[in-house]
């Protein structure tokens, strides 16, 4: 059996309709699990249950401080191996991002997954296309054209689209024998920067600084953790760390990836609705 964790999340949601879609069967397991699915709750380690699962795609809960992400994902890999899970798939963080804050829990627990015994294969994600204006925002002003505020600079990196990343999941789900032990590169094929997608959208931008990002921040109320990782990746993308490109995508989804620019341009305009 084929289990994927984080099922109520966007991303486990696509996998699992993806191995549907090729009639493959799989378990989603969640905290608030839905109908058919399992309890999977990686804050109370002694609730997880694994046993009859052959396949587990592990997600990591949402980002958290690194003692508590590494403990969860410890906890739910010792139960993988009790449990007698054979093939363990990890979605961890492209190696470019080795410079992020949140990168350390994903390299740890890439390691304790190498020295469990299981066989396993590490999906190293690349930054969602949809995500990737996390770090912008629609300046709050009526006149047009409209304009977005970017601590990006001429940065670029190398997107992509969600979707392609479930599909890449779902591929290695199918036929894991072929991926026993493979750590695969998973980013998008070009670089986006905030110029392709202000170029996209028709509107302007505002360049600022890594310290009046951090302002702004501060003053929108987001609580400290959160304010670090955000400034990570902005500076991060923003000194061309994530703009390299990679052919493990197309060769797992056995053919040319989505194009991200749409995707994040579609997700930044989204955001525009919100804003007073």
């Amino acid at each position: 059996m084929i289990m994927v964790t984080g099922a109520s999340g966007r991303f486990s949601s696509a996998v699992l309709a993806e191995l549907s879609a090729r009639g493959i069967p799989a378990v989603g397991g969640s905290r608030t699990p839905s109908a058919g699915q399992r309890h999977v709750d990686f804050s109370v380690p002694d609730s997880l249950d694994f046993n009859g699962v052959d396949i587990l795609l592990l997600v990591p809960a949402g980002a958290q401080e690194d003692d508590r992400q590494i403990a969860f994902n410890r906890a739910a890999i010792e139960v993988a191996a009790r449990d007698g899970v054979s093939h363990l798939v990890y979605t961890s963080l492209t190696g470019a991002g080795d410079h992020l804050s949140m990168a350390l829990p994903h390299r740890i627990t890439e390691r304790i997954i190498m020295a469990s015994g299981m066989t396993w294969t590490i999906l190293r994600n690349g930054v969602y296309a949809e995500i990737l204006g996390a770090p912008l925002s629609w300046e709050r002003q009526q006149e047009e054209p409209a304009r977005i505020v970017s601590p990006l600079g001429d940065g670029a990196v190398a997107a992509v689209a969600r979707q392609d990343l479930a599909c890449a999941a779902a591929s290695v789900l199918s036929d894991p024998g072929r991926h026993e032990r493979k750590v695969y590169e998973l980013v998008g094929s070009r670089a986006v920067s905030t110029a392709d997608v202000t170029g996209h959208l028709g509107c302007e931008v505002r360049d600022i600084s890594l310290g009046e990002y951090r302002q702004l921040l501060a003053e929108v109320g987001m609580p400290a953790f959160r304010q670090s990782l955000m400034l990570s990746i902005s500076s991060v993308i923003r000194h061309g760390f994530l703009a390299g490109t990679s052919g493990d995508l197309p060769r797992l989804l056995d053919g040319d990836p989505m194009d991200p620019l749409g995707a994040a341009a579609e997700a930044l305009a989204a955001r525009r609705a919100v804003v007073p």
